[in-house]
């Protein structure tokens, strides 16, 4: 998967925002449903998965690996599974393109079945440190040999039969979680993730779904998950709800642009997955949820978002996990309210797709906003709902995320904020500079 040239744009303010939108499907159920229906034995059907550049690395790699996807002309994909122990040696190199979701939980699979896989990526995720799912990987038996820092290439050795083992998570990450869930798939005996703090739950709900055998207790260490080995999974029918990832742009679009309307079709509200939309509504964001249901297991909404003054607030620390990828738009959102907002407590930002601490501060103050950095997180003064100053330029770091942050930024921004590359806007939400145009009436 090459990497896309790069394009840089500039973003101008804009009048109100109104309409309804569809945001893509969720990022991290995309991957799951492809991964687990690629395991199960028959065919399984998924509506609206995300088709950004992340999840075809996912579809391709799973492919190489034995399963058949196809996608239809009405837009379902169809999955054939291999079976689980199934996994097929493949012919050549994985390549990830900038997905760390598709290498992490990739490697999870790899680690116990009989195969060798090596892992590549472009040169944002080739900077990504893997030791986070190499250590519990290599104790259940696989063997890695990977770049120094443990970074790609990275080639994956797996055992079968692997070794059960009993892990404690020592960061809140739900890909490692994930690693050690899939890996212990395919391995004879119980092996059990023990997670001090919750993380996103999509791979529990999913791999319950498709029938593996698997308990969620809560005791004094955390959330205990046990997985038995040796599963049989059944084939699925899919429907992807939309990603709250996507749909936090356009919550804080509306929210900070004066006179904006926006509705939001279709949001998954997993509570693990929805801290950004806490996080709003502490700030005094106007955030309607409408006909809520529950969809393949999650809950799911339409979100109203209106214009709303915001107000800075201490982002509760422990809302981190359930809202990490949205931070850098809500320092977005910060930017814009009245008073001094402080968010700590995510560490992880330093080793997503970019350092997003360190590339967001440089972002913001290039556009005239007050941002001091800590070692966890920023403090960000805000402009009390007038525009802020604008006219820089921002080095987006081949970080989806950035790139789309700072073009909401430039929605309220006295003079037009370039961005220096929104090519990796692709990997999540392929059509997000079209919806844009649509929203603010110029499509």
């Amino acid at each position: 998967m090459s990497q896309a040239p790069a394009r840089s744009l500039q973003i101008e303010s804009s009048a109100r925002l109104s309409g309804r939108v569809t945001v893509p499907g969720d990022k991290s159920i995309s991957h799951r449903s492809l991964m687990l229906s690629s395991l199960a034995v028959g065919e399984s059907r998924i509506e609206g998965l995300l088709e950004g550049e992340d999840v075809l690395a996912t579809a391709a790699a799973m492919r190489a690996m034995g399963a058949t996807i196809e996608r239809s002309e009405d837009g379902i994909w169809r999955v054939w599974g291999v079976g689980v122990g199934g996994l097929l040696q493949p012919a050549g190199a994985l390549d990830m393109g900038n997905s760390g979701t598709s290498t992490r939980l990739l490697a999870g699979l790899v680690a116990s079945h009989a195969i060798t896989a090596t892992f590549v990526g472009d040169a944002s995720l080739s900077k990504r440190p893997m030791g986070r799912v190499i250590d519990p990987l290599s104790l259940m038996g696989a063997e890695f040999t990977s770049s120094p820092g443990g970074r790609l290439p990275m080639m994956v050795r797996g055992l079968c039969p692997a070794v059960p083992i009993e892990y404690t998570l020592p960061v809140a990450s739900a890909q490692v979680k994930s690693a050690v869930l899939l890996a212990g798939l395919n391995t004879p005996g119980i092996t059990r993730v023990i997670e001090p703090v919750p993380t996103r739950d999509h791979s529990e709900r999913m791999l319950a779904g498709f029938g593996a055998n698997l308990t969620v207790e809560a005791s004094n260490r955390g959330r205990v998950i046990s997985i038995h080995g040796e599963a049989e999974l059944q084939p699925q029918q899919i429907v992807v709800p939309g990603d709250p990832s996507s749909a936090a742009f356009w919550a804080v679009a509306a929210s900070i642009v004066p006179g904006s309307e926006v509705t939001i079709a279709n949001v998954g509200l997993n509570p693990t997955r929805a801290g950004i939309f806490t996080a709003l509504r502490m700030m005094g964001a106007d955030i309607t949820e409408v006909d809520p249901r529950t969809v393949g297991g999650e809950p799911v909404a339409d979100l109203i978002v209106r214009h709303a003054a915001l107000k800075a607030i201490d982002v509760p620390p422990d809302l981190a996990p359930s809202m990490i990828d949205e931070y850098p738009v809500l320092f977005v959102a910060a930017a814009l309210a009245e008073g001094r907002t402080v968010a700590r407590g995510a560490h992880e930002l330093r080793v997503k797709e970019s350092d997003r601490i360190a590339a967001m501060k440089d972002a913001l103050q290039a556009c005239g906003v007050t941002v001091e950095e800590f070692d966890d997180g920023l403090a960000i003064t805000g402009s009390g709902g007038e525009p802020i100053p604008g006219g820089g330029t921002v080095a987006s770091l081949l970080d989806h995320r950035i790139a789309m942050a700072m073009t909401v930024a430039g929605l309220v921004a006295r003079r037009p904020i370039t961005i220096d590359d929104v090519a990796p806007v692709a990997t999540s939400y392929p059509v997000f500079f079209e919806t844009l145009e649509q929203l603010a009436g110029r499509a």
